[in-house]
């Protein structure tokens, strides 16, 4: 009992994310994003954002984007809360007296290479509900494989897959789905992510003393 308890803390808390370590699964079993009870969560939207919103949202280092020879994270397909779901969220949470919930979701897609990510993005819409992030998005990722993880951070929650082709050796950019994960996991959390609303910036971006951890 004790040993299987730590095997399931290990995946969910996982200490590196070398190629080895990677439990990837078909498509089709993949665990989605998850809504509870809060149905409504499921028709608000998230857009396609750039690599350098992403960077600039999870805080990677300026020393890392200058080392960059070309755009950070080239393998990355990054979905964000769209302004509207930005303010309706806030809007429904007040009229419903607290009762709404704030928080919202960020999917991250580590691709193996380019070349799988480019065919991902031209069939993927720039902007979709969030209750076809898991019937059109991951699991319309047919031929592939998928590793995923979750991070609870405040108002926003992070969800980050690994894709790589079916029964492929290895993991082709396990540089940048580590520094991601590492960079993901050292956030604080957010206090209000209607302050996303500034990105690209983030100038009034803001944060608890309390310190994150992975789910």
């Amino acid at each position: 009992m004790a040993e299987e308890k730590k095997k399931e803390k290990e995946k969910k808390h996982p200490k590196n994310t070398s190629a080895a370590n990677l439990y990837f699964k078909p498509c089709k079993d993949v665990k989605g994003l998850r809504f509870g009870g809060q149905l409504l969560v499921k028709t608000f939207t998230v857009r396609c954002a750039s690599a350098l919103e992403l960077s600039q949202l999870i805080n990677v280092p300026p020393s890392y984007l200058r080392q960059s020879r070309s755009l950070p994270f080239p393998s990355t397909t990054t979905y964000v809360p769209t302004n509207f779901t930005i303010l309706a969220q806030r809007a429904w949470h007040t009229l419903t007296l607290g009762l709404g919930t704030k928080k919202s979701k960020v999917v991250v897609f580590v691709f193996e290479s380019e070349g799988l990510k480019s065919t991902a993005d031209r069939q993927w819409p720039p902007v979709i509900p969030l209750g076809d992030v898991n019937r059109k998005l991951v699991r319309g990722l047919t031929g592939c494989e998928l590793s995923r993880f979750k991070f609870r951070k405040g108002s926003l929650t992070f969800y980050v897959y690994a894709v790589r082709r079916r029964e492929a050796a290895g993991f082709g950019c396990t540089d940048d789905l580590r520094r991601i994960l590492e960079a993901v996991a050292a956030l604080k959390d957010f206090v209000d992510h209607t302050a996303m609303l500034a990105l690209p910036s983030r100038p009034s971006i803001s944060f608890s003393n309390t310190v994150a951890m992975a789910i």
